[in-house]
């Protein structure tokens, strides 16, 4: 423990800086996720067989493996922030496409036929009535998304993509010396750190705007 502390101490500019690497890939790739998922859910909740496709195709994102994703992204954009990116908005969709349309089509219909008796348009109980009332199950997906991709941000070490993953890799890489379980160690703390970090904002962002009548 001792050894690991003063690991830590050594380290410590190293350590911050990939983990403001891996806290900024998986923040830019949620927000990515998130404007596309909520486009689709809002573009597709109506409808029973669009909402089972989306929720189909973005179902098989999550069943690639992320190694072989990962290798297949590699010829067509090359290595480091570009394929970690695009493969981690890929497999944050699924939770952010489903809840979203789950939250929509929750929405109790007597309040939107309320609404369209106000003389309120198709947009205007979409923004105003529909996306209000069923904006925390969608945030429950995005939580989840963040979490999930959270780890798999680290498998990115292997496309040079940036965060701890490469301390992770590097340990791996040396087992057997001293200083394998140090790398290994420190960085996987980093990532459970970071992880409850976004888990805690985004149900500090939950309670900030839901509307008082439905929290």
């Amino acid at each position: 423990m001792a050894d690991f502390l003063g690991y830590l101490v050594q380290r410590w500019d190293h350590l911050l800086g990939l983990t403001i690497e891996h806290a900024q890939v998986v923040l830019i790739s949620l927000i990515i996720a998130t404007a596309i998922g909520m486009l689709i859910g809002v573009l597709v909740y109506r409808n029973d067989g669009a909402t089972s496709a989306a929720l189909n195709v973005t179902s098989v994102f999550v069943t690639i493996p992320s190694f072989a994703l990962f290798g297949l992204l590699v010829p067509v954009m090359g290595i480091g922030a570009q394929p970690t990116i695009f493969a981690l908005s890929m497999y944050a969709l699924l939770p952010i496409v489903r809840n979203t349309t789950a939250g929509l089509r929750g929405v109790d219909p007597a309040v939107v036929e309320s609404a369209e008796g106000m003389g309120m348009s198709a947009r205007q109980r979409l923004l105003r009535i529909e996306m209000p009332l069923a904006w925390p199950v969608i945030l429950s997906g995005i939580r989840v998304s963040a979490l999930l991709i959270m780890g798999i941000a680290a498998i990115a070490a292997i496309v040079n993509g940036p965060g701890l993953g490469n301390d992770i890799f590097a340990g791996l890489s040396r087992v057997g010396t001293a200083q394998a379980l140090n790398l290994v160690l420190s960085a996987t703390l980093g990532i459970v750190v970071l992880a409850l970090i976004f888990d805690g904002l985004i149900a500090l962002l939950g309670r900030i705007t839901t509307p008082g009548g439905i929290k």
